[in-house]
């Protein structure tokens, strides 16, 4: 059986899913055999090149490639057409990694229909994932687990008042930690952005802006057991930047790995130890599995989770400097935890006909 990595997908995130996707097929195929299956901004899928390059995707689906479907059910997974003298082919994969950033890869639904097809598979489960997308469901594990975070509420064309003062800085309730995000001065100005940023379309947070507060992010690995990064901390490109932008994040060659930052940040041990200790908390409380990244809002006096990304950008390698981690390493980890560790498998015991037997007439029922 071959290994397999799933890239691309229907997100706003979709070029960078495609490095990071790219990084993971190179770096194993260099070892055994690896599938490349592409995940078309259409939502197709595509079995690729293992040494195809980021440029093939310019134009969409890479010349070459072959169109597969994803079969749900026992026998369930991804299978090749068959031709004139041949019958389709199922692809026998033991483990995909995901590196499907934002949307459905991210939210839950990539992992919900790989359960349903029986292909196991690294990263979040289906519930971690969507609690990690859900910034509104997200905010409330973070109180419940007195967690020190911002105040957040929902924005609607209905909302007349907000508990805090502006400015506001506005995010998507369901979308990654750049794309979309918004400043604005006031309520007015808020509610006239739900009409026109596509991204606050299923949703919105607002939180209170803070342009005193800088970026902090540490990773974790939860497989051999849980493993902490350095805590980084991100240089924004720009003089003035109200946020850490998409830019800052991933224009430069390789994701993550190429932006400015401070690694290891420059922080007292109290602080330090903050950190460590809420990314250990959210491992239980959030349902972390595979390679996460969580990041921190801070001043020199504060500091406030701000959001998990269950998938990050290059799957966060640069971060695991002490001890220092390859690539190949986190990536071996992730496969063996997918093995020794699947995410949930569906059963049917207590399904055993005894309501049925008794259900009596569906049109009496209804009369």
């Amino acid at each position: 059986m071959s290994l397999g990595v799933l890239f691309g997908g229907p997100s706003p995130e979709h070029d960078i899913s495609i490095l990071t996707g790219l990084q993971a097929l190179r770096e194993l195929s260099r070892r055994t055999e690896t599938l490349g299956v592409y995940w078309s901004k259409t939502g197709s899928f595509h079995l690729v090149s293992g040494d195809v390059e980021a440029e093939a995707f310019l134009a969409g689906v890479p010349a070459g490639s072959t169109e597969l479907s994803l079969r749900l059910g026992s026998e369930g997974g991804f299978f090749q057409p068959g031709g004139r003298l041949s019958k389709e082919r199922r692809l026998e994969v033991e483990v995909l990694v995901l590196a499907t950033h934002g949307g459905p890869g991210e939210d839950g639904s990539i992992q919900g229909a790989l359960d349903l097809a029986g292909v196991p598979y690294a990263g979040p489960s289906a519930a971690g994932a969507a609690l990690g997308m859900d910034k509104w469901v997200f905010a409330q594990l973070l109180h419940s687990a007195s967690l020190p975070s911002l105040p957040r509420a929902l924005l609607s064309q209905n909302t007349t008042s907000l508990p805090f003062e502006g400015p506001y800085i506005l995010k998507p309730r369901f979308g990654g930690s750049s794309i979309g995000i918004d400043v604005v001065a006031d309520l007015d100005t808020a509610r006239a952005r739900l009409a026109t940023n596509a991204h606050l379309s299923r949703g919105c947070v607002v939180e209170p802006y803070r342009a005193d507060l800088f970026d902090l992010q540490i990773a974790v690995r939860t497989y051999p057991e849980v493993e902490l990064s350095a805590i980084e901390r991100p240089i924004r490109r720009s003089d003035g930047a109200e946020i850490l932008n998409y830019t800052d994040k991933y224009v430069g060659g390789e994701g993550m790995v190429s932006a400015p930052r401070e690694l290891p940040a420059t922080l007292d041990e109290t602080r330090a130890d903050l950190i460590r200790s809420s990314a250990r908390t959210l491992v239980e409380v959030a349902l972390v599995r595979g390679i996460a990244r969580i990041d921190f809002l801070a001043n020199d006096e504060e500091l406030y989770v701000n959001e998990i990304n269950t998938i990050p950008g290059s799957l966060s390698k640069h971060l695991f400097i002490d001890p220092a981690r390859s690539f190949s390493h986190l990536l071996d980890d992730l496969i063996a935890e997918a093995r020794s560790r699947p995410t949930h498998q569906y059963s049917a015991a207590g399904a055993d006909g005894l309501v049925l037997r008794s259900a009596g007439s569906i049109s009496a029922k209804l009369a």
